[in-house]
């Protein structure tokens, strides 16, 4: 096994402890978190700083993130150029269903927001780029989940599955059968699965290799997303994924329905796969 660097592991350490709850970071709290000492913890942040990857509120003498940070984010988030390749996908989704619409990729055993187009009504759902959520109970998730080959499957579908509310499913069987109804249908729903009050729809996005790399959906209160409307809404999203994947060189959308490549390629089957 590779030797870990203890500097860099502690330097990772402190910019992980930074959150959209915890923006802001003193040394004393930082110290207390990670279990390093006062000095340790101040020469770390003072080399963050010098590279522009943390900065020093000089009001409050706490640390936050700096630009560096966001800088090099935004490469992994923008990888393959999809954010910018399904950006006008998703204004156009936004604008014709009235509802907030999201681009997801799979991390680990997560989805994670890369994008967002927020639409103007009243009510709507909370959710920011960057934030993860489950994969077996959200829209998003459930249309990466789909196309990952048999292996990659039987051990996601191996491991514990949170009920986050009685529409969860939490089966691993109940679970597959679902995935293999959205291979079929080429769209994912999230009947209030992750939240009360709150459907989703998705649709995933293949590029040029046939390779599931994101997913899109739209996402509002169940009042609004009834079952009269989600037919149509989710014919809108398999329309916009269609769009994003020829745009990414991807199959057609009556290539993406054949058998033969209904899974993609094989993926390594390691516990989840890496932004």
């Amino acid at each position: 096994m590779a030797r870990v660097l203890r500097s860099v592991n502690n330097a990772l350490a402190v910019l992980e402890s930074f959150s959209v709850e915890r923006p802001e970071i003193g040394v004393t709290e930082l110290s207390q978190t990670l279990g390093l000492g006062k000095s340790t913890v101040h020469r770390l942040l003072t080399s963050l700083a010098s590279r522009g990857y943390v900065r020093k509120n000089p009001d409050t003498e706490r640390y936050c993130l700096g630009f560096k940070a966001f800088e090099v984010g935004s490469l992994i988030a923008g990888r393959g150029a999809i954010r910018e390749v399904a950006a006008p996908f998703l204004r156009s989704l936004m604008l014709v269903t009235k509802e907030t619409v999201h681009l997801g990729v799979l991390d680990e055993w997560e989805v994670v927001y890369i994008d967002k187009m927020e639409s103007d009504q009243p009510l709507q759902m909370f959710s920011r780029v960057g934030r993860r959520a489950p994969l077996h109970c959200t829209a998003l998730g459930k249309a990466l989940v789909a196309w990952e080959p048999e292996d990659w499957l039987d051990n996601f579908l191996r491991r514990r599955l949170r009920a986050y509310t009685r529409s969860t499913l939490t089966e691993s069987g109940d679970l597959r059968r679902e995935l293999l109804k959205i291979r079929s249908v080429r769209y994912a729903l999230d009947g209030e699965e992750f939240a009360l009050g709150l459907k989703c729809v998705a649709a995933p996005l293949f590029d040029h290799s046939r390779r599931v790399v994101a997913s899109i959906g739209i996402a509002g209160p169940s009042v609004r997303l009834s079952s009269d409307r989600l037919p149509r809404l989710a014919s809108l999203v398999r329309e916009s994924a269609a769009g994003v994947s020829r745009a990414l060189g991807g199959p057609s959308r009556a290539e993406s329905e054949s058998p033969t490549s209904r899974l993609g390629p094989s993926r390594r089957a390691e516990p989840g796969h890496r932004l």
